[in-house]
């Protein structure tokens, strides 16, 4: 697929198109607007929290903005595509696909963050003896439909009966690219009752439903502590974004990132999110981290993506927000979701590390199916 919006050849055809597609979710998030202060009552810390009233949840920030269809039909009509996917051989040349070794993830980590990069939100990480895989989606599409619908130009590097043991599994929010229902019952099929899944607050049924066993809900700051290792907590992290799974569920469940606390590392996983002033706060309460995956793709054009995804120079921002101590760069390479050129996030977050004198080693992008070792202590590696 070329583009990814059709030509325009009447509303009947763009509505149809947009019953399947992501971006149907920006056309309808725009009918509520974000309440007033006054009406969702004083925080009650000093952590933001996420405004909830008449059972929807919104955004506490004035970086916030609201998509609506008008700035879904000028995207459509006036903005031209510029991703330029290449063909399987220059694919393989600029993006290649790593056949990993999954063994590596059987043996104990003794220092640093183990981690696979599967491909745009999808990490699998291991380190304080827990394995984690933040938001999976193995399947070909990330749509409503399994016949259309934003498709991987880069196949998954392994399949989910091929995984180590996992412990638990993140969920940022409910968009299809996050979250994957086919992924859900494999890894449910595969895992069972031995696989514990965190997921921001309303969001407990769906998983449920899905036939998942163990689901934590939780809200912003939430902690808990891993069962069977107490030293081990999950914290429910700020995000700037939204949710929508069906036609009239928008932002009826909570979004957020992740953060896993282990007694000697932190890894820190930001799931889908505009720039917001919630960073700072989260690197003030947890940080510094060990790891943070933080997206830098899906980000043109600004007018119209800025407040729902950041691009790689805010990606650094976060970075430093955080006080993250290494950075993966996610949520690029994949699936063709936006219109800049689709090496543009790797290159754009070099150009910007280099111009803020942060080594290139400091925040990083893997290749699919690559697998590294981030924040290896070298000192302890020689006790």
């Amino acid at each position: 697929m070329k583009y990814l919006w059709p030509p325009l050849t009447g509303l009947s055809a763009v509505v149809s198109y947009l019953i399947y597609n992501k971006f149907l979710d920006m056309a309808t998030a725009g009918e509520k607007s974000i309440p007033g202060s006054s009406t969702t009552g004083p925080q009650t810390d000093e952590q933001t929290k996420p405004l909830f009233k008449d059972g929807y949840f919104y955004n506490p920030w004035k970086t916030w903005r609201q998509p609506r269809l008008s700035h879904l039909l000028k995207f459509i009509v006036t903005e031209k595509d510029h991703s330029n996917i290449p063909g399987e051989k220059e694919l393989d040349k600029y993006l290649p696909i790593v056949q990993p070794d999954l063994t590596e993830f059987d043996r104990p980590v003794l220092t640093g963050v183990k981690t696979m990069w599967i491909g745009h939100a999808s990490v699998l990480v291991k380190f304080d003896n827990i394995t984690v895989l933040t938001d999976p989606v193995f399947s070909e599409r990330c749509s409503i439909v399994s016949f259309a619908g934003p498709k991987r130009y880069r196949r998954v590097p392994c399949e989910i009966k091929d995984l180590p043991k996992i412990d638990a599994v993140v969920i940022s929010h409910n968009h299809y690219d996050h979250l994957d229902l086919s992924s859900v019952k494999e890894l449910n099929q595969k895992y069972g009752k031995d696989l514990r899944w965190y997921v921001p607050q309303g969001m407990k049924k769906w998983m449920m439903d899905s036939g998942c066993e163990h689901v934590e809900e939780m809200t912003w700051w939430e902690e808990q502590p891993f069962p069977g290792k107490p030293d081990i907590k999950f914290v429910s992290t700020p995000a700037q974004h939204w949710s929508k799974r069906g036609v009239t569920d928008t932002n009826k469940a909570l979004w957020g990132g992740w953060a896993v606390i282990g007694p000697k590392h932190r890894f820190y996983f930001a799931g889908d999110t505009g720039y917001c002033e919630g960073f700072k706060e989260i690197g003030e309460k947890y940080g510094p981290f060990t790891l943070a995956a933080i997206p830098i793709g899906a980000y043109e054009p600004r007018w119209f993506m800025c407040p729902q995804h950041v691009d790689p120079v805010e990606a650094v921002d976060i970075h430093l927000d955080i006080k993250a101590e290494h950075s993966l760069g996610i949520h690029w390479g994949t699936f063709k979701l936006t219109y800049e050129p689709y090496m543009e996030p790797k290159e754009k977050l070099e150009a910007e590390l280099k111009k803020r004198k942060i080594s290139l080693d400091e925040f990083i992008t893997l290749r699919h199916g690559e697998i590294k070792n981030i924040g290896v202590d070298e000192y302890s590696q020689m006790d």
